[in-house]
């Protein structure tokens, strides 16, 4: 299906001119670029009461959407270009995306990274073939480094969203969503910088121009939504959608924003903590923050989709696994379903067997356990214990509650 390019004052004629050649590659076949999986979120969609589909672009090679934008900016460099080389400043999903395509291509790719990167990001990328610079604190840092390599030594920058040809090759992710269906009454995209979302609104302005577009930042960076408004929101912090933590969104892609996006949405800390875990549980999709983000703006504001047909995607799947397992837990706590059990105890011998009984009666299951003797305020015969306990869900954990206190047993609880 070939798209034609439509005018409009708004968009610069870079964009428009990348986006010609980018739908021609697209519509030709980008190479190595997987074409992901779009499909229906029944079980979502049944808790939510609404039409959901997802594009899982956590299922390209490096993990995340950042391939499409990399790819054809490499494509659209010059034999001079090429020879000499690239460079970009990246802690990320970016980062990988560009190495596996410089490496592909021929093309010698630097990537500077703050000095905290984790060690395995690092590896990783080098892995691809590409040459890892430590340089900074932070992002700014290395951003400023990657660009004085620009005119110490002639390399070319790959901006990870400012960027005319990696915003077009971006808009072919929602390109595909609106080929396979334009029939939506809305679109959610995260916006970090803003590269997804300005692609993802001049695909939707071409082939279904009538469905509400909304972009998806943390509360803790609503950096677009300040630049739009001109509101004066505090941005910082440490936020679970890391991905999408950008401090500064780009010139062009404020642009298109601001002239093809209906609303910006803005979404705390705990909306992507369960939109994570929706995923994994609902639909076993591993997302990482930045990916969940589109689903988290749905359970801020359920009645707002209800009954709607929506498309959103899961733009990238690498979260740590560390953080990954306490979330589940944290989960598991919040639904009532794992516990951490105070109870107060005659310092003899004997108590926690009788405790393990009325658990094992209700059929509930121990975790650990941790005694409490000598850092304690309570009498000398009397101490406590800490016991993490697993239930079936919320009903039954108030089962073994009440079963403890029935046997006399004094207990305060954590986690529930």
């Amino acid at each position: 299906m070939k798209t034609a390019i439509t005018p409009n004052a708004a968009i610069p004629p870079q964009v428009e001119t990348a986006l010609k050649q980018t739908w021609a590659w697209h519509e030709a076949g980008l190479e190595a670029i997987v074409h992901t999986p779009f499909i229906h979120a029944d079980r979502i969609s049944e808790a939510l009461d609404c039409e959901l589909w997802i594009k899982l672009e956590n299922l390209q090679h490096t993990g995340s959407f950042k391939e499409r934008g990399a790819l054809v900016k490499l494509l659209s460099l010059s034999d001079k270009e090429r020879a000499v080389g690239v460079v970009a400043a990246s802690a990320g999903n970016h980062a990988q995306g560009l190495a596996r395509h410089a490496g592909r291509l021929g093309i010698q790719a630097t990537l500077v990274m703050p000095v905290g990167t984790p060690v395995v990001k690092a590896r990783q990328t080098e892995e691809l073939g590409a040459k890892v610079v430590l340089h900074g604190e932070a992002f700014d840092d290395a951003q400023a480094h990657a660009e004085h390599l620009v005119e110490a030594e002639g390399l070319t920058l790959i901006h990870p969203f400012d960027d005319p040809f990696v915003i077009a090759g971006q808009s072919t992710l929602a390109r595909e969503i609106l080929m396979q269906s334009p029939r939506f009454d809305a679109l959610i995209a995260p916006i970090g910088g803003g590269g997804l979302m300005a692609g993802a609104a001049l695909a939707a302005r071409e082939l279904a121009p009538h469905m509400e577009l909304i972009g998806v930042q943390a509360e803790l960076f609503p950096t677009m939504a300040n630049a739009l408004d001109g509101a004066q929101r505090a941005v910082g912090g440490n936020t679970l959608a890391e991905g999408i933590a950008v401090k500064r969104p780009g010139a062009l892609t404020r642009q298109i924003i601001g002239a093809l996006v209906d609303d910006i949405v803005l979404v705390g800390e705990p909306a992507l903590e369960r939109a994570v875990n929706m995923y994994l549980n609902k639909s076993k999709t591993l997302a990482e923050g930045a990916g969940a983000a589109g689903l988290a703006a749905i359970l801020s504001d359920r009645e707002r989709f209800r009954g709607k047909r929506v498309a959103t995607m899961v733009c990238g799947g690498n979260i740590d696994t560390r953080l990954l397992s306490s979330l589940l837990l944290r989960d598991l706590a919040r639904s009532g379903r794992m516990a951490r059990l105070r109870i107060e105890l005659i310092d003899v011998p004997g108590q926690l067997v009788r405790v393990s009984e009325v658990i094992a009666e209700t059929q509930g299951n121990v975790i650990d356990v941790a005694y409490h003797r000598i850092f304690s305020d309570l009498p000398a015969k009397v101490t406590y214990i800490d016991i993490s306990v697993e239930a079936h869900d919320g009903p039954h954990m108030e089962r073994i509650l009440a079963a403890l206190r029935k046997k006399g047993f004094k207990v305060e609880t954590a986690g529930y």
